[in-house]
């Protein structure tokens, strides 16, 4: 079974991989997700203010 999933390697401090884990499970998520709705968020907020940002 293949995907057309990027994969992206994270260095992060422990200390803030722990918080994120523990706001994903209060969100009913994996870390992978939790991150995952942070980057789509991220997106949508920075083209609301500058535009839309052309796809590849």
């Amino acid at each position: 079974m293949t995907d057309n999933k990027a994969r992206y390697t994270l260095r992060i401090d422990a200390a803030l991989l722990e918080k994120l884990g523990y706001i994903a499970e209060y969100e009913g998520r994996t870390k992978n997700r939790e991150l995952e709705q942070l980057i789509k968020k991220r997106i949508r907020d920075f083209e609301t203010e500058h535009g839309e940002i052309p796809s590849a």
